[in-house]
């Protein structure tokens, strides 16, 4: 069975009641990497066995210069920790020696591959590269450049770390795919195109369930 794991039920939405493809179930696990990480543990201590992977999907905010623009859809190749750190105003740098820990994980290459033949065949125009992961979105170019920069970035949500690090811990694979809701600059929900980047990563994440063959 394939976990669809989901931040928000209102990001859940465009698959509620799907049943064709793989078989598979939603959950969702919160906002932020603390709730997602509390929620998904649970998750998986209560019933690992009948899970063939994780499939974490949602919206998040594309950096500008990444590449990525609105209603993109994006699948990470890896996850890190962006805010993890000693919080300057104009960069994070790292802990070092036990402070350190892990920030940085790697996904499922087996399952980003077929993801991206698949989503290739509907033309999807899919980027690929580091999504960050933060505590707190980002409300301000100046810093999404910071972030953008410093770990060489496509876009930026607030759960996918916690959903790859857990995933690890359980040897579950794990992949991920988010659709561009808006670009990381000066705060303007003005400019957000939310309900779009919803209803097209559900399709997306739809297209993934009929055709993903478990590894």
């Amino acid at each position: 069975m394939i976990l669809l794991v989901v931040a928000t039920e209102m990001e859940a939405l465009p698959l509620a009641g799907k049943t064709t493809g793989q078989p598979h179930a939603l959950f969702v696990a919160g906002v932020g990497p603390l709730e997602t990480a509390v929620r998904l543990t649970r998750r998986l201590c209560e019933g690992k066995g009948d899970i063939s992977m994780v499939l974490n999907f949602g919206v998040a905010g594309a950096y500008v210069g990444s590449g990525a623009g609105l209603l993109d859809i994006c699948l990470a190749e890896s996850e890190v920790m962006g805010d993890f750190g000693i919080c300057y105003g104009e960069s994070v740098v790292p802990f070092d020696g036990q402070l350190a820990g892990r920030s940085f994980f790697s996904l499922d290459q087996r399952y980003l591959s077929q993801a991206w033949e698949i989503l290739a065949t509907q033309d999807y125009g899919c980027k690929k590269g580091v999504f960050v992961t933060v505590n707190g979105a980002t409300a301000t170019a100046r810093r999404g450049a910071m972030l953008r920069a410093a770990h060489n970035g496509l876009c930026e949500n607030m759960e996918g770390g916690a959903v790859v690090r857990v995933c690890a811990e359980f040897s579950v694979p794990c992949l991920e795919v988010r659709c561009v809701s808006n670009m990381v600059e000066d705060r303007n929900l003005g400019n957000w195109q939310l309900a779009a980047a919803m209803h097209k990563c559900g399709q997306a994440v739809s297209l993934l369930i009929e055709n993903i063959v478990p590894i």
